[in-house]
């Protein structure tokens, strides 16, 4: 291996363990984040709430939209991203309905 190539490798593992880190951190940061969900899910189960609120829905794809322009994140992706998530958090809320 060349100094270039080792140097190269070393900068390498250093990006990995960083990415390794921050998806711990994706990771444990979603479990909370249903965590909350869950409970707002049985919440509105046990006051016949209806599962899901399209004006904060809408209120939180534009948030998190221009948190993405402003995090230099594809704001494409970041919606997406949300609309994965809501669509599960809807479905946990119609399970506690059940």
């Amino acid at each position: 291996m060349t100094p270039d190539q080792k140097r190269a490798a070393e900068i390498l593992a250093g990006h990995r363990e960083s990415i390794d880190r921050l998806d711990a951190i994706l990771i444990y940061t979603l479990g909370e984040r249903f965590k909350h969900t869950q409970a707002v899910g049985k919440l509105k189960a046990e006051h016949a709430l209806p599962p899901s609120d399209p004006a904060r829905e809408a209120q939180q794809i534009d948030r998190l939209t221009d948190l993405a322009n402003r995090a230099d994140l594809d704001p494409k992706f970041a919606k997406e991203f949300l609309n994965f998530i809501i669509s599960e958090v809807i479905q946990h809320h119609k399970k506690h309905q059940e």
